[in-house]
């Protein structure tokens, strides 16, 4: 073999150590940093939400009158005041994920804010309300928040609080999947949910596959019941 072929066969293979060494690294930022990255921000969003229910400062908005009458044996939530871009309002559990899955959620879904938690569609109920309170979350990276989305089943719980009151739904089906552009899924009334009139629902989205985003998976749940923070956590919790 000559020089030239040996500098050529030499230069090319350390190209391709090189290049997949940056494909690893790569790997290794999108699996791993991003995850700590987000947990870190999610933690600080929860405990900036704390913080501030912990000075009182909670919705205090005035009843609506036209609200729907709220679930039978429950305090019945109360209207939320106007959400703020970007800012977290509530927190989620899903038991479903385990025990100590909790994560905030902010208001919109633009890309900087999934990176901080769950979005709340902002043309969507606020929490609690007579409508369809939707929240997307990201399947895989920042976090992988809702990793486990396919697990979820019908009467799975979904609790959420936000500081006044806990709100506890029921989901209705098994994970459905979609397209993007479908988006009656965050109706009011989501035709293919199966609900038979205006209620107070809430819609899950997420990215479907895995590690893609051609599809979207979804469940939806209605309001099973509400207590204030003051008696406790909800049954569905646990003690």
């Amino acid at each position: 073999m000559s020089v030239s072929v040996r500098v050529i066969v030499r230069t090319f293979s350390e190209l391709c150590v090189t290049v997949g060494m940056v494909i690893v690294l790569f790997v290794v930022y999108v699996v791993v940093w991003t995850g700590v990255r987000a947990d870190h921000a999610m933690d600080g969003q929860i405990d900036q939400l704390q913080d501030q229910w912990a000075k009182g400062s909670v919705p205090t908005a005035p009843e609506d009158p036209d609200a729907e009458a709220p679930p039978e044996g429950s305090a019945g939530p109360p209207p939320q005041p106007a959400y703020q871009d970007g800012k977290p309002f509530a927190v989620m559990y899903i038991p479903r994920f385990g025990s100590g899955w909790s994560k905030p959620v902010l208001e919109g879904t633009k890309a900087g804010t999934l990176k901080k938690g769950l979005g709340h569609y902002d043309r969507t109920a606020p929490l609690g309300e007579r409508g369809n309170f939707a929240v997307a979350g990201h399947r895989r990276t920042y976090g992988d928040p809702f990793k486990d989305f396919p697990r979820l089943r019908r009467g799975d719980a979904v609790v959420l609080t936000d500081g006044a009151t806990w709100f506890t739904y029921r989901i209705a089906n098994k994970p459905y999947k979609t397209l993007p552009t479908d988006v009656a899924v965050v109706d009011p009334v989501p035709e293919k949910a199966g609900f038979d009139g205006p209620g107070r629902y809430l819609t899950l989205t997420t990215c479907e596959p895995e590690w893609g985003s051609s599809h979207r998976l979804i469940v939806w749940a209605h309001l099973d019941a509400t207590q204030p923070v003051e008696r406790g956590k909800p049954a569905a919790l646990g003690r």
